[in-house]
């Protein structure tokens, strides 16, 4: 029960590019602890005093590789006067200077994105900045379903129709080679913006701006597309001296789509995120309002939860069943009943999208348990089905994984054709599984624990053949059992006001950044415990003379483990607030129990 105490990337629980801190993996599957005990006792005691704080905090940060006061100090106070120099990044000098020529001579510029958060806040935002210095400017959105990912021969055609002399793409572009020599031909020169893995070409642009790029010496690799294009902005702010503030009101876009696109929270990111966080809600951006009015989360503290499972998915929702350009024309308008009107599209084409989730997740988890072997058996799963709707297939695809632990493709056919999503699990590196598929598909890409396809109908068993033996050649057994991360053993009698006060402080959560996971032992339960809800187990235990009140969503079926007045129960949660009636409680969200 004993892990490695560096928070390394496959201990990050990353499923379908949705960070998951709160979710169950199915009724019956068994998580293995593991308790982060790598630090000795002396060790964690010396940081402690320095810190002048409990034993557990100082062993959190040691966890997450903070050995001293300075970087604690960096930690629980990011500033945005620390943020790195974005001329660092490789071809930024020359990106900006092609910008201010197209600038100075009037000529057209396109904002290229993509559909998803990440993208359509990457997009808003370089294109109120781009308009607010006087650039003639226009976006485009590739739409998900007729041109898929990334710049397409129909956006060419676009600029080259609508006398556009430089398209600057966000999270877009970099493995673009093909397309960018294309628009070169007619005359239209790129600025590439992205995050994405490159590939050993860069494409021809004028400057590809990507930290992931081999030759790249900037210092923080993880920024999301958004994070890239801000940095291209910043860039230009101080060679022509304007004020920080014209960048920095960005912030609420540059956060929400970090926190969506589930980008590692440290370095700028956790910057990014925490300072725009604490300004989403007075932001001037009125479409950014109208979404958090029509979700209910006006005048609430706004974390990455809420952005995650809330905001973004509304988002994601036009994306995935229409036209992303209505998210983009959401967080760029200034007109109030636009800005309400679209919003309310949103909520409504999201509850259309969690009811096709629902359907097509209910098909998919037949399938597996109507296989001649029981899903227990399998090392990965390839599904596909004719009626799936392809904007939903990569969310349906998470939830298999959710469920089974198991990498799994899903893919929706038509006229021949097939479009599929991929999800991963720790240590299995799906985007070079597919490279070795490469041979069946007619295009694909991602990265290890996502990845987007193309193939021909026919050629699905194939894939699913070889696919599903590379899986079984390199999945062990252990590996095909979730983790559950702990940070630290915690007595209840340890969770005071300020102990409760500096996890606050430890926000904003995400991968490499997680809620703490505490373990207590050897528990009272005080009553009777019950289900409520659909299957959420509701108790309360005590330890020290202190009572706590417990929930753990989906464990209902774990009742059984639950006596009451005995203290033999040992529990794995994380401390939440509880929001009810006007009043704030503190509870444990239970992750486990035995």
């Amino acid at each position: 029960m004993v892990a490695s105490p560096v928070y390394r990337e496959d201990r990050i629980r990353l499923i379908g590019l949705l960070w998951i801190n709160s979710s169950e993996y199915g009724d019956s599957m068994e998580l293995n602890w593991q308790l982060l005990d790598g630090h000795d006792q002396e060790q964690i005691k010396t940081f402690a005093n320095q810190l002048n704080s409990s034993p557990v905090l100082a062993k959190i940060l040691l966890n997450r590789g903070i050995d001293n006061i300075e970087d604690a100090r960096k930690f629980f106070i990011p500033k945005l006067e620390n943020l790195h120099d974005p001329f660092e990044m490789a071809g930024m000098h020359t990106a900006v200077e092609r910008f201010q020529s197209a600038l100075a001579n009037n000529e057209k510029v396109l904002v290229y994105g993509d559909y998803d958060v990440d993208g359509t806040t990457a997009t808003s935002l370089m294109y109120l900045f781009l308009k607010s210095v006087g650039c003639t400017v226009e976006y485009y959105i590739p739409d998900r379903i007729t041109e898929g990912y990334g710049v397409s021969d129909k956006g060419i055609e676009y600029a080259r129709e609508n006398g556009i002399s430089l398209i600057i793409t966000v999270d877009c572009g970099v493995t673009a080679t093909r397309e960018i020599a294309l628009a070169k031909s007619h005359n239209i020169d790129f600025i590439v913006c992205d995050h994405h893995q490159p590939d050993l070409e860069l494409p021809p642009a004028v400057a590809v701006l990507n930290p992931k790029r081999s030759d790249c010496p900037y210092p923080f690799k993880e920024l999301a597309g958004v994070g890239v294009a801000f940095k291209f902005l910043q860039a230009y702010q101080q060679k022509t001296n304007l004020d920080e503030s014209e960048i920095f009101k960005y912030l609420p876009l540059v956060a929400m789509g970090s926190a969506a696109d589930i980008v590692p929270l440290a370095d700028e990111n956790r910057t990014f995120v925490r300072h725009g966080l604490e300004t989403i809600c007075d932001s001037s951006n009125v479409g950014l309002n109208a979404l958090i009015d029509i979700t209910a989360l006006k005048g609430k503290d706004i974390g990455t939860g809420q952005v995650v499972f809330v905001l973004a998915p509304r988002i994601n929702a036009v994306g995935r069943l229409g036209d992303a350009d209505r998210a983009v024309h959401l967080l760029t308008t200034d007109n109030h009943q636009t800005a309400a009107n679209i919003a309310r599209i949103l909520e409504s084409e999201n509850h259309e999208r969690r009811l096709i989730d629902e359907t097509t997740r209910e098909q998919a988890f037949e399938i597996i348990e109507s296989n001649e072997s029981p899903p227990a058996d399998e090392y990965a799963f390839v599904l596909n089905q004719e009626q799936w709707h392809p904007g939903v297939i990569g969310i349906v695809a998470s939830r298999i994984v959710e469920r089974y632990f198991r990498p799994t493709i899903m893919i929706a056919t038509e006229n021949g054709m097939g479009k599929g999503s991929a999800r991963s699990i720790p240590g299995f590196d799906i985007y070079e599984t597919l490279k070795e598929c490469s041979d069946l598909m007619t295009s694909f890409g991602g990265h290890k624990y996502a990845a987007g396809l193309s193939i021909e109908t026919e050629k699905i068993p194939l894939l699913r053949e070889k696919f599903c033996q590379i899986a079984s050649e390199r999945l062990t057994e252990d590996m095909l059992i979730p983790d559950l991360t702990i940070e630290a053993e915690l007595d209840f009698k340890d969770i005071t006001p300020e102990f409760l006060k500096l996890m606050d402080k430890m926000a904003p959560f995400g991968p490499k950044n997680s809620r703490p996971n505490f373990l207590s032992k050897k528990l009272e339960v005080v009553g009777s415990p019950t289900i409520v809800g659909k299957n959420h187990l509701k108790f309360k235990v005590r330890q020290s003379g202190v009572v706590m009140d417990a929930i753990g969503f989906n464990l209902g079926d774990k009742i059984y483990r639950l006596s009451p007045g005995e203290a033999n129960v040992d529990v794995v949660y994380v401390i939440d607030e509880n929001h009810f009636r006007g009043r704030t409680t503190i509870q444990l969200r239970v992750k486990d129990l035995r």
